[in-house]
C-alpha cells in the first residue's frame, strides 16, 4: 500500500458481540481522526445465540471479516486466523496493533512474528478479573493467556485503575505498561417515560425495575430473581424488564416462572434507551465486574442504580450519591431497591446526581481523545515522525 503520511492502526477483536468491548470500539471506530489516523477493524463473526452489536447499533463502521477468527477456541478456525491476520498485516503494514481479548493478544503477537511486521502493540483488557465464575482449569489456561498477550506489549490498557490492580497483583504485566482509559459511552435521544411504556407493554404508573446485559453465570440472574422475588413481597405491582440474553435464559425463565407476570424479557434491542426511559431503578447481581457500561448508560439517562459493589463498580457508580452499592446478599440488594422505589424524592435527585457525573466522566469524546493521544505518544517508537505529532 501506497504510505500516506497517516498512523496506521490495526485493531483486532474477535467478535463484535453486545458488550462493552465492542461499544468501545465502535465509538472510536466512528470518531477517530481520519486526517491522522488510518484505522482498520479485522474481526470474525458472531456465535448463534449472542446479539451482534453492529447490527443492533445499525453502525456503519466498516469491518475486515477474518476467516476462523471468533469466540471459540478452534484448532483448524484459529490457523486459519492467524493465515489470515498474517496476510492483512503484510497488505495493511500497521504502525500500531491494538487488540481487546487474550485470544486477539496471543493470534496477532504470533501473526506479527509471521509477517515481519514491526508495529508497536496495545493490549487491552475489559473483562473482569479474577474470573471466579469460570471452572478452575478454565481459569487457569485464561490467565496464562492473558500472561502471553501482555508480554511484550508497548502499553496495557483497562477501563479502571481496579482492574488494572487486579491484574498486576495476578501477575499479568508490569505496571509502567498500564495506562488507564475509561469507557466512553453515549445514548441516543431519551423517548418520553409514557410512550416507552406504552411501548413496553407497562403500566404507566407501575414501579419498574431494569436489567441490561448478557444472562451469564458472571451477572448472577439467578440472584436477580431472588431479590425480585424479595422486592414483589414488599411492591407486588413491581414490574421487572430483561434486556439482553445469553446462555442461561432458559435458567432463568425457570427461575421467575412463579413471578412470570411481573417481568418482560425483551432480548438484544437496539433501542436500549427506551428500557432506560421506562426504569426507575437498573438493578446489577454479578460476581464480578470491570467497568459495567449498563450503569454508565443508566446514569446519562438519569436512572439510579442498584448493584453489588464488586470489581470497577465503584469507579462508575458513587454510592449514596448516584445509586446505593451493597454485598452479595439478596435480601440487602432488594431492601435498597425497595427504598428507590418507595422514595421517589431520593430516587430523582440520585438519579440527577448520576447523570451529571457520567456525562462528564464518561464521554466518548473523551475515550476517542485518549485514545488518539495513546495512538501518538507509540508512533515514534515504530517509524520517524511524519507531521504528526508525538506526545
Amino acid at each position: 500500500m501506497k504510505p500516506d503520511g497517516r498512523i496506521r492502526v490495526m485493531e483486532i477483536m474477535a467478535r463484535m458481540n453486545v458488550c462493552g468491548a465492542a461499544t468501545q470500539v465502535t465509538g472510536v471506530c466512528e470518531r477517530l481522526n481520519p486526517e491522522e489516523f488510518d484505522h482498520r477493524l479485522y474481526t470474525g463473526h458472531v456465535d448463534g445465540g449472542e446479539g451482534d452489536h453492529l447490527r443492533l447499533r445499525g453502525s456503519a463502521v466498516q469491518v475486515h471479516r477474518v476467516a476462523g477468527l471468533g469466540r471459540s477456541i478452534r484448532p483448524l478456525g484459529d490457523h486459519r486466523a492467524l493465515v489470515g491476520l498474517a496476510r492483512a498485516m503484510r497488505e495493511f503494514r500497521p504502525h500500531i496493533i491494538h487488540t481487546r481479548s487474550p485470544k486477539d493478544g496471543a493470534l496477532a503477537r504470533l501473526a506479527a512474528r509471521l509477517s515481519g511486521v514491526s508495529a508497536a502493540r496495545i493490549h487491552a483488557f475489559h473483562a473482569p478479573y479474577p474470573h471466579g465464575h469460570l471452572p478452575w482449569v478454565k481459569r487457569r489456561l485464561r490467565l496464562r493467556a492473558e500472561r502471553y498477550a501482555a508480554s511484550g506489549a508497548d502499553r496495557l490498557v483497562t477501563v479502571g485503575a481496579t482492574l488494572r490492580d487486579e491484574l498486576l497483583r495476578a501477575g499479568v504485566g508490569r505496571p509502567e505498561q498500564y495506562v488507564v482509559i475509561p469507557p466512553g459511552v453515549e445514548l441516543g435521544p431519551m423517548p418520553d417515560r409514557r410512550e416507552a411504556r406504552r411501548s413496553l407493554s407497562l403500566p404507566g404508573d407501575a414501579p419498574v425495575v431494569a436489567y441490561v446485559g448478557r444472562l451469564s453465570r458472571a451477572k448472577r440472574p439467578d440472584r436477580f430473581a431472588e431479590v425480585a422475588r424479595r422486592v414483589l413481597d414488599r411492591v407486588p405491582g413491581c414490574r421487572f424488564l430483561i434486556c439482553g440474553g445469553g446462555e442461561l435464559r432458559a435458567e432463568f425463565e425457570r427461575a421467575i416462572r412463579p413471578m412470570w407476570d411481573s417481568f418482560r424479557l425483551l432480548g438484544w434491542r437496539r433501542d436500549v434507551e427506551t428500557v432506560y426511559a421506562a426504569a426507575d431503578v437498573v438493578l446489577l447481581t454479578s460476581d464480578c465486574e470491570s467497568s459495567p457500561l449498563a450503569l454508565i448508560e443508566a446514569g446519562m439517562a438519569g436512572v439510579p442504580v442498584v448493584s453489588t459493589a464488586v470489581g470497577g463498580v465503584a469507579e462508575v457508580v458513587q454510592d449514596r450519591r448516584t445509586g446505593l452499592l451493597g454485598g452479595p446478599d439478596a435480601a440487602e440488594l432488594a431492601g435498597h431497591t425497595v427504598r428507590l422505589l418507595t422514595d421517589p424524592g431520593l430516587a430523582r435527585r440520585m438519579g440527577e446526581a448520576a447523570r451529571q457525573w457520567t456525562t462528564r466522566a464518561f464521554a466518548v469524546d473523551r475515550l476517542v481523545a485518549d485514545t488518539e493521544a495513546l495512538y501518538r505518544s507509540l508512533s515514534g517508537a515504530v517509524r520517524p515522525r511524519r507531521g504528526v505529532g508525538i506526545r
